[in-house]
């Protein structure tokens, strides 16, 4: 169901500090103009610890009206609170969401069976496809490999992870434990070769809003054998996916990109500020080098 590249859309804000609903849609539909599987509105990308709920369940709405069947719509849903995580979850199935993506829940650090019990009372609430999300560098915790089969046993619905981890062993892990028909996406640009070749069947990637036939690409190589040609992306690419992040927390390199680009403001919310100048000439440099 998940296999390719799926977008983890930015939330573009106007000059006034609200959503850009116009911008919006002239990135979600970049996506599908370029072999993007489906998209990822309000995950960390999208701010979404920023957005109110009703600004949250609008991007959601939005994404499912201009994405009109094109691919997924996997909705951000996440929360370290169980039952706000519910509420979400239900309110993107009210708007026609294909999926969501449940990220571990962050600051109050549960035990493996706190989260075990987090996913599962999601999983019983909705009839959505669920991808969980382990991204212990934002979240403290881990979902650990244990749990992940756990719930994968105990719940139907949850049948895929967003791996952001960064540790390719932790993939074989993956995937030596669990059911074949579950599927490992990666959520780190530069891992995904490497993740794939361990058997990861796609990526819930930042860089493809700004180069989604890059992503695009690169993925489909993979996915048909052509290691070597995918390799040849990666290595074109690896500046871009790996520099660019590291001139600041994400999103704000690639909304800084994407203003470049003429696609939309840069601008962030608090607690999160923009690009000092200095960053954003190294920005300009990286994209220059990858022509973008």
């Amino acid at each position: 169901m998940f296999a390719g590249v799926h977008t983890a859309l930015v939330t573009p804000f106007s000059k006034d500090g609200n959503i850009d609903t116009d911008a919006y849609r002239v990135v979600l539909d970049k996506q599908f103009e370029n072999g993007i599987a489906g998209v990822v509105p309000c995950g960390t990308t999208g701010e979404s610890p920023t957005l109110s709920h009703e600004e949250h369940n609008l991007v959601v709405k939005l994404a499912v009206k201009q994405t009109a069947k094109r691919g997924l719509v996997i909705a951000g849903a996440g929360s370290n609170s169980t039952r706000e995580a519910i509420e979400m979850t239900q309110s993107a199935e009210k708007a026609g969401a294909d999926a969501v993506l449940l990220v571990t829940p962050y600051y109050n650090k549960p035990s493996q069976e706190g989260l075990f019990q987090h996913f599962r009372a999601i999983a019983t609430s909705t009839s959505l496809p669920i991808m969980l999300y382990s991204i212990p560098g934002r979240c403290v915790v881990e979902l650990k490999v244990e749990t992940v089969v756990r719930l994968a046993e105990a719940c139907p619905n949850i049948c895929a992870i967003k791996e952001a981890g960064g540790r390719v062993e932790r993939v074989t892990a993956l995937r030596a434990k669990l059911p074949a028909e579950f599927e490992i996406l990666s959520g780190d640009d530069g891992l995904t070769v490497p993740f794939m070749k361990e058997g990861a069947v796609g990526v819930v990637s930042v860089a493809s809003n700004l180069v989604p036939k890059t992503m695009s690409d690169l993925v489909t190589a993979m996915s048909e054998g052509r290691v070597d040609d995918a390799q040849a992306i990666h290595y074109a690419n690896q500046a871009l996916f790996n520099g660019m992040l590291g001139l600041d927390v994400n999103p704000v390199p690639i909304k800084a990109a994407l203003h470049l680009k003429g696609i939309c403001e840069p601008r962030v919310r608090l607690p999160l500020v923009e690009m000092t100048p200095d960053k954003v000439e190294e920005l300009k440099e990286i994209l220059e080098k990858a022509g973008v």
